[in-house]
């Protein structure tokens, strides 16, 4: 208890821009964790939706009954969306190219990219501030450090005697943003880190399940270019 109040009480007579340095590492701090409960909130649904959507799409369901039932739904995941822009070019580029799976596949794959990308941005959304966070809010502290040490050592101008027990109030004081910077940054490095890992992984995630759409759509393209052919030779 006492250590606590002696820490309140070195934060309350610390010099204003000592102050002012503590306040604007606080209110990064609770930034950073802002962020973290609400990116690891939304990363992990998005890995248990993209999960569900494995199961479903690999359960030999239509492929036309499983666009349908995502489009029926309020909001989408991440690998349904993917899903949805290729299957969506793909009877685009069947009208336009029928005969030509290579032009079939290359829109496909040119949507499912684009989609991927946009969801891919969307989880790396306020990532850059966590790496903004964890590398300034060190060399912040240690600003406010310099600072208080500084103001504590003009003190002594006025003091015919100096000790250490003069000074040592005023450092003590300068210290605590040090280890404010630290406790801001140090969170906010440790999930960055993460989370990077995290949707790499997912974008990993989302191109494979993208090419193994791709091959079906491929073999379903080539099965109508060769009918279309036979029935062209036929005539």
């Amino acid at each position: 208890m006492n250590e606590s109040v002696s820490i309140t009480h070195l934060i309350l007579n610390a010099s204003f821009v000592v102050q002012l340095v503590m306040l604007m590492l606080v209110a990064a701090s609770v930034l950073s964790w802002v962020i973290i409960i609400q990116r690891g909130r939304l990363i992990s649904a998005t890995e248990q939706s993209m999960r569900q959507f494995e199961e479903r799409f690999w359960s030999g369901i239509d492929l036309n009954d499983l666009y349908r039932e995502c489009q029926q739904q309020p909001e989408n995941s991440s690998a349904e969306k993917v899903f949805m822009a290729g299957l969506k070019e793909f009877g685009k580029m069947r009208q336009q190219s029928p005969g030509d799976p290579e032009a079939m596949m290359a829109g496909v794959q040119r949507a499912m990219r684009i989609a991927i990308t946009r969801e891919t941005e969307e989880l790396e959304n306020h990532l850059p501030m966590l790496a903004t966070i964890g590398s300034t809010s060190p060399y912040v502290g240690l600003f406010g450090t310099v600072w208080g040490i500084m103001h504590s050592f003009q003190g002594l101008v006025s003091v015919k005697q100096a000790t250490i027990a003069t000074v040592a109030p005023g450092i003590s004081e300068a210290l605590v943003a040090t280890a404010m910077g630290l406790l801001a940054a140090i969170p906010a490095v440790i999930f960055y880190n993460r989370y990077v890992v995290k949707t790499e992984k997912f974008q990993t995630a989302l191109v494979t399940f993208a090419d193994e759409f791709s091959a079906l759509l491929y073999r379903q393209a080539h099965k109508v270019s060769q009918s279309q052919r036979a029935g062209a030779e036929a005539l």
